[in-house]
């Protein structure tokens, strides 16, 4: 039977024609011949040019994922040994593969799914209907993959609990895939280790994309004061710690997740010097100014302030205030470490945000560095949706 077919508007697919994956309902002129959700279909321009092939779900605004960009291609087993065999081959090169992302959606080409490795456990993440399918295989020729460099994964955890799943027509799930195991799972990141709930932590149990950028803001922490806020499981705070700050106050709004880095502070020898206090961030920060405060590196790592284009305004206001509120806190000659984890926080904007937030306390920035999220979570040029972490630090001075 031969394969449904999308036609795209005339003018349509942009983003598509620049090397994204996405096609949305909205450029779609017609869908010819029969089809199953999260089934693939031909994708073909207005005027019949094929386009490659993707899984279709018309209840979602995002209708149609690509899978290749190749006329003719098979999607079966082997294209998906493929695709794993890549991603697994670019971790190799590029990160540290105790723990990484070993599956980053889109930017593998395998769109709506990640998959992230914790020492010998994977935690996978399933987003859209059509990947979902194909799920067991990609897990199955993973391991197989892992296991040709010696790597026996012991355990399968899905975390598809995502609310964007609902809007795919799917339901949210979390539980093993398999047999069952212990769900905290001990890892080494840095120098630094950590228990990672993979359970109940947040997302898929802990925050890999930040690895570098933790090491980055470790270097400048040696003797210092150092306070960071929305902590988490304490991962900037430990890194600083074991670096050698003086003091490391760690501040985060999840009683769960202060535990857990009180926790993590003991695995490593840290409790003397690392400590946390569970609390809103934007009661504390202005608290301990009145206290008259003062830090010698402020970490701000704030969640999502939007998830949406709708809401970026607000959360500039939110961005703008706690930046202002950090800057007031570091001492003259100290830094700044902020960053937003927002894709629709856009890169000019946030630093605008900031530039905002210093000229209202006074202050002047040196930029130290701008970086972006670890090598296993790799941008795909042209796919927006991948380009998300933005990191910024800077020395604070005062005016003078």
């Amino acid at each position: 039977m031969e394969m449904a077919a999308v036609i795209l508007k005339k003018g349509a697919g942009r983003s598509l024609k620049a090397g994204g994956a996405w096609i949305y309902d909205n450029e779609i002129d017609r869908i010819t011949g029969d089809f199953e959700e999260g089934g693939m279909v031909r994708v073909e321009d207005f005027d019949g040019y094929p386009m490659g092939q993707g899984f279709i779900n018309t209840r979602s605004k995002i209708t149609v994922r690509m899978m290749t960009r190749k006329k003719g291609v098979t999607i079966d087993d082997d294209f998906i040994e493929m695709r794993v065999r890549n991603a697994w081959n670019y971790r190799k090169d590029t990160t540290d593969i105790s723990s990484c992302r070993v599956i980053f959606g889109e930017a593998d080409f395998l769109p709506g799914i990640v998959v992230d490795k914790f020492s010998d456990v994977l935690v996978v993440e399933s987003l859209a209907l059509g990947i979902d399918r194909l799920k067991t295989v990609i897990l199955d020729k993973l391991k197989k993959v892992l296991a040709e460099d010696g790597i026996e994964i012991q355990g399968v955890y899905e975390r598809s609990d995502a609310k964007v799943r609902l809007q795919e027509g799917m339901e949210r799930y979390k539980g093993f895939v398999g047999e069952p195991f212990d769900t905290k799972v001990e890892i080494v990141e840095n120098g630094v280790r950590y228990m990672v709930d993979v359970q109940d932590g947040q997302k898929t149990g802990f925050f890999l994309d930040q690895k570098y950028n933790r090491q980055a803001v470790g270097r400048l922490c040696k003797g210092k004061r150092v306070l960071d806020c929305f902590t988490h499981t304490g991962s900037f705070a430990l890194n600083a710690g074991i670096n050698g700050a003086v003091s490391v106050l760690g501040v985060d709004a999840s009683e769960l997740g202060v535990a857990q880095a009180r926790e993590n502070a003991r695995l490593n020898g840290l409790e003397d010097r690392v400590s946390f206090v569970c609390g809103d961030v934007f009661e504390i920060l202005p608290d301990l100014e009145k206290k008259g405060e003062r830090f010698d590196v402020v970490i701000l790592d704030p969640p999502a302030f939007t998830k949406s284009r709708n809401s970026v305004k607000q959360a500039v206001k939110g961005y703008r205030e706690i930046n202002l509120r950090g800057m007031k806190l570091v001492k003259d000659g100290g830094y700044l470490a902020t960053c937003s984890c927002s894709r629709f926080m856009e890169p000019e904007l946030f630093a605008k945000t900031i530039r905002e937030a210093a000229t209202g306390v006074h202050k002047r920035l040196r930029q130290v560095e701008y970086r972006t999220q670890a090598s296993d979570h790799p941008i795909l040029w042209a796919a927006d949706e991948s380009y998300y972490l933005k990191f910024f630090v800077f020395q604070v001075c005062e005016e003078r």
